[in-house]
């Protein structure tokens, strides 16, 4: 069975950090890609970053301008996100999400991943 399970959510200040990370359990080749995603009250759940694990390789939503970094663990179990500058509107639920896609997908930002977590709520205050 797939598990995801996130955490490090929280109030934050514009300007500060927060750092996110999330658990991944289960077998088979599910975390092949995986991904954050962010969703605003009211708004569509929009792809924020994924990580390819076989090697590290990434992809972040361009209007980030180097804010987020992603990461992983060396067994690939664990993914996180950095979070830095933070702003008001990264206020959102933040959602890892694993999938079996090859890099190309992957690092095109890929959305359609199979397993979600249940989210993690990150609010920015000004």
């Amino acid at each position: 069975q797939v598990q995801l399970v996130e955490s490090g959510g929280g109030a934050g200040q514009a300007g500060g950090s927060l750092r996110l990370s999330c658990r991944a359990s289960g077998y088979g080749p599910f975390r092949r890609c995986m991904g954050w995603f962010g969703q605003a009250q009211g708004k569509e759940r929009e792809g924020v970053s994924n990580i390819y694990t076989g090697d590290g390789r990434t992809y972040y939503r361009d209007s980030l301008n180097g804010r987020f970094t992603i990461s992983q663990n060396n067994a690939g179990t664990t993914v996180d996100l950095q979070m830095n500058s933070l702003k008001p509107e990264d206020t959102a639920m933040y959602y890892c999400a694993a999938g079996s896609m090859y890099g190309g997908d992957c690092l095109n930002g890929e959305k359609r991943f199979a397993y979600w977590g249940q989210g993690t709520q990150v609010t920015v205050s000004s």
